[in-house]
């Protein structure tokens, strides 16, 4: 029999990093999950710890905590992330360095602090966005760029651990049938309530996010995904699923004429 590897989850209570530990622990992972909250209890082969990404001390304390119970972890699994959507010209600074604090710099300390305890053939799995390889849309361009940033530090780690025998993993999901959906529903309706510059242009935009959003997947299919990516032998650096046509249609124009398209759409008829 096979020795149980030991995986940590961060975002473990959310929609998507939910359903990716019951997913590990079906198949015999041990999973250290981390959340800024926990909601459930801790199980056989389940334990959780409260954790800030966003706080280098509060992530080197559930280090401590979880190298008392392990020596090595066979991958770190990221799906800690926040979403927020206002315009670059009227966001308030503080919101605007949240989200690049969770997004990006909350992945960067998770494994810069975990480090030591991957081995050779470990694996370091990172949800971006369909949004990543794509240029900014307009209100959205907060939430993309830092997706874009994370998706370069994904390249650019998976470039270094490779000399170290780790293997570094991108899921890149359209919509996911989680309460990020909510909070984008939220921060859309708080967006045309409160702006001062775009009002019929954000109603407008608000159609497009809309349509985009009614075509999401189950969560489960995220955490398959992410099953395939520790399981295989050699994981594929970019995992695609459910990424919208039109978006994808729309970034094959030149840059120019995604502006145009983009402005015909939601300016306001003069």
């Amino acid at each position: 029999m096979s020795e149980q590897k030991d995986i940590l989850v961060t975002g473990c209570c959310g929609g998507m990093g939910s359903a990716i530990c019951k997913k590990l622990i079906e198949q015999n992972y041990r999973v250290f999950g981390i959340d800024k909250s926990i909601t459930t209890e801790n199980s056989e082969n389940f334990f959780q710890y409260e954790c800030d990404v966003t706080s280098t001390e509060s992530v080197k304390n559930v280090f401590n905590k979880i190298k008392e119970k392990t020596t090595s972890l066979f991958a770190i699994v990221h799906t800690s992330g926040i979403y927020d959507l206002d315009s670059l010209i009227e966001i308030d600074e503080n919101r605007f360095n949240k989200i690049f604090q969770v997004n990006l710099f909350g992945v960067y300390r998770v494994n810069k602090e975990f480090f030591p305890l991957l081995k050779n053939k470990s694996r370091i799995v990172i949800t971006t966005s369909e949004l990543a390889p794509l240029d900014p849309l307009p209100f959205t361009g907060l939430y993309g760029i830092t997706k874009t940033a994370l998706e370069k530090y994904a390249f650019s780690l998976r470039m270094e651990l490779q000399l170290l025998g780790i293997k570094v993993v991108v899921i890149r999901p359209g919509a996911v049938k989680t309460s990020l959906l909510n909070a984008s529903t939220t921060a859309l309706d708080k967006f045309i309530e409160n702006t001062k510059n775009y009002s019929c242009n954000a109603i407008r935009f608000k159609k497009i996010v809309d349509s985009v959003e009614a075509k999401n997947i189950l969560p489960e299919k995220i955490a398959q995904k992410v099953l395939t990516s520790i399981s295989s032998k050699n994981p594929k650096f970019i995992y695609n699923i459910n990424r919208n046509p039109l978006l994808r249609l729309l970034n094959i124009l030149p840059a120019k004429l995604q502006v145009a398209i983009i402005g015909l759409i939601l300016k306001e008829k003069s």
